[in-house]
């Protein structure tokens, strides 16, 4: 079993409005942090975003029981 940062096959993360609000609480979490002057956290949340985003929605490997059904 490979250990990485964010278990994107992990059961939790299965349903889409899971992912979506991981990915929005941390962009929202950056947006607040640049807003209240603090540049720093600010980048570290969004490029968690980012992170999350692009573990979730481009390099994830699909199921193969979610494709369609012929």
């Amino acid at each position: 079993m490979k250990k990485t940062f964010l278990d994107t096959d992990h059961p939790m993360f299965r349903p889409l409005w899971v992912r979506l609000l991981v990915v929005a609480v941390c962009l929202g979490w950056a947006a607040f942090e640049f807003i209240d002057g603090s540049p720093f956290w600010g980048v570290l949340f969004a490029a968690l975003g980012v992170y999350a985003a692009w573990s979730f929605f481009v390099a994830a490997s699909p199921d193969p029981g979610d494709g369609p059904q012929e």
